[in-house]
Formats: structure tokens, C-alpha cells, sequence
């Protein structure tokens, strides 16, 4: 059985900083791309940022120059660093990861972290 935990999510004043943690556990073979998407009330599920598991990253251009996703192969984890964040940064965070497990490759997604961002 394969999850995604999510960590680090809370309220914070505009301007501040949150770092978002998803850790992947179970019976894992490999990892390839890793996400984090967020959806705001009364929106679409939107990409945030994105990296293979060479490290090349992509961005949403609402979030470059604030936001940093890395990831930690050994221990199947990725990260979101959240900078000069904004009240429109506010919505629900969702990671995901292509993981192959045993003969299984699949999405699988965590079960989201709310962010707040006061003005």
C-alpha cells in the first residue's frame, strides 16, 4: 500500500513563509516526477510546481521567484519552500507522485494540507 502524507500547511500573514512537506511510504520501487497542485474554493485543481527525479523543475508563473520545490530521493520525499507568500496563495495543497510499485505504475496523491494566507 503506497501514501503520500502531506505536512505543513497552516495560517500565516502575507508576506511570510511555509514550507509544505509529502512524504511517500509503502511498498515503493521507484519515483519518477513529483507535484504539488493546489485548488482554492470555487476553483480548478492548478499545478503549482513539478520536478523529475533528476531535479529539473517547472513552475506556475503565479509562483516563480517565491516558491522552491526540491525533493529528497533517498528518503521519497518533496518539499514546496513558500516565500513572500500572498492571499491569493490560499487554498488547499496537494502533492503527487508517479511511483511504481512492483508491477503497478500510477498517480498517487496526498490527502491536502490548507494553506491561509492573511492580508
Amino acid at each position: 500500500q503506497v501514501q503520500l502524507v502531506e505536512s505543513g500547511g497552516g495560517l500565516v500573514q502575507a508576506g511570510g513563509s511555509l514550507r509544505l512537506s509529502c512524504a511517500a511510504s509503502g511498498s515503493i520501487s521507484s519515483i519518477n516526477g513529483m507535484g504539488w497542485y493546489r485548488q482554492a474554493p470555487g476553483k480548478q485543481r492548478e499545478l503549482v510546481a513539478f520536478v523529475t527525479r533528476g531535479g529539473y523543475t517547472n513552475y506556475a508563473d503565479s509562483v516563480k521567484g517565491r516558491f522552491t520545490i526540491s525533493r529528497d530521493n533517498a528518503e521519497n520525499t518533496v518539499y514546496l519552500q513558500m516565500n513572500s507568500l500572498k492571499p491569493e496563495d490560499t487554498a488547499v495543497y496537494y502533492c503527487n507522485a508517479d511511483i511504481r510499485s512492483g508491477l503497478l505504475q500510477r498517480l498517487y496523491w496526498g490527502q491536502g494540507t490548507q494553506v491561509t494566507v492573511s492580508s
